[in-house]
C-alpha cells in the first residue's frame, strides 16, 4: 500500500506540474489542492504504515487514521475541477463514497472487541475501489490513457 501511495504522489504531481505551465489561478489552485490530498494521504498512509501492531492501541490508532483518510477523500471529492478535467469530477466522488464505505466497514469489523474476516475483506475491497479510481484520475491528468480490463472510455464525437 505504501508503495502505491508513493506512487499515487508522484505521478500527481508530475500531472500537476506539466498541466500547471499556464497561469490560470483556477488550475494553480486545482494544482495545490491535488498536491495537498497527495500529501495529506501519503502522510496518512505512513502513519498505518508505522503503527505498531503489538500496541494495546493499534486497532483504535488505525481506526482514528483510517477516519482521517476518509475525511481527506471527502474533501477531494468537494474539489471543484478545471472545465478541461470536469469529466473526473465522478470518479473522485465515487472515490469517496468507496472510501467512506471503507472505514465503515473496518470500524465494524474490528467492532465489539472482535474482528470479523468478511467485513474487512469488503471493506479491504472498497478501499481499493477508492484508490483505483484515485489512480485512474490521476493517469488522465497526467495525460495517460489508463490501461484496465474494468474500465470501458466512450469519446464523444465533435
Amino acid at each position: 500500500m505504501k508503495k502505491k501511495v508513493h506512487m499515487i504522489f508522484a505521478a500527481l504531481l508530475t500531472a500537476m506540474t506539466l498541466t500547471a505551465c499556464g497561469e490560470d489561478p483556477a488550475l494553480t489552485q486545482f494544482k495545490k489542492s491535488m498536491d495537498d490530498f497527495c500529501t495529506s494521504i501519503s502522510e496518512i498512509d505512513s502513519s498505518i504504515n508505522n503503527i505498531d501492531a503489538q500496541s494495546e492501541n493499534a486497532t483504535a490508532d488505525l481506526l482514528s487514521y483510517l477516519d482521517a483518510l476518509d475525511s481527506t477523500f471527502q474533501d477531494f471529492a468537494e474539489l471543484d475541477f478545471p472545465d478541461e478535467f470536469d469529466y473526473l469530477e465522478n470518479l473522485a466522488d465515487e472515490s469517496s463514497q468507496y472510501m467512506t464505505e471503507a472505514v465503515k466497514s473496518y470500524h465494524e469489523a474490528y467492532g465489539n472487541g472482535a474482528y470479523n474476516e468478511y467485513i474487512a475483506e469488503y471493506a479491504k475491497q472498497n478501499y481499493s475501489r477508492a484508490y483505483k479510481r484515485i489512480q485512474i484520475i490521476i493517469s488522465f491528468l497526467h495525460g495517460e490513457e489508463p490501461t484496465d480490463a474494468d474500465l470501458t472510455i466512450e469519446y464523444e464525437n465533435d
